[in-house]
């Protein structure tokens, strides 16, 4: 076995470990610092499809920005001691874990039943070059522009509503 899949097993793994950990914890803080961890797994993972500009994005503005934001807001909350309830185990619970089950049975089917083949190749042939930032800015630029500029006025209106909305709650 080479070393990509085994990268790309070890880096799966390491993201589904900070996926469950991050809904599990009950430190908020825990699980913020769980999301981050799946945050640069899943941009290591942008980087082996070689999609190079996704996987700065994905540092840059998810495991930034956001989670710079989602600090602030647990800091600013100043969650106390909390207050732990008895563990039920009601429908929720149930169907929750059989779904689990369930899914668990479908992951294991895939990946002992499905046959191998050698010669298929997953990636696209030009994909260290779809991925770079010069091709995604020349594919927004010209074949997505008016998608693009209707998102960048959507934007522009709900900053202008935010505003507005909160200078009427001011003095």
């Amino acid at each position: 076995m080479t070393a990509e899949p085994l990268l790309f097993l070890f880096l799966a793994a390491f993201a589904v470990t900070t996926a469950v950990l991050m809904i599990i914890q009950r430190n908020p803080v825990m699980s913020a610092i769980s999301l981050i961890g799946n945050f640069f797994c899943l941009a290591a993972l942008y980087l082996m499809l070689r999609a190079q500009l996704l996987a700065v994005l994905q540092i840059a503005v998810y495991a930034g920005a956001i989670m710079v934001l989602v600090v602030f807001v647990i800091m600013l909350l100043n969650l106390g001691d909390e207050i732990k309830l008895p563990v039920r185990f009601g429908f929720r619970r149930t169907v929750g874990v059989v779904l689990g089950f369930g899914l668990l049975l479908e992951l294991t089917y895939l990946l002992l039943f499905t046959p191998e083949t050698a010669e298929h190749e997953m990636l696209h042939a030009d994909a260290p070059l779809i991925g770079t930032v010069e091709a995604m800015g020349t594919a927004l630029y010209s074949q997505y522009l008016f998608p693009l500029q209707l998102t960048g006025l959507l934007l522009l209106a709900a900053v202008v509503g935010a505003v507005i909305l909160a200078k009427r709650r001011l003095p």
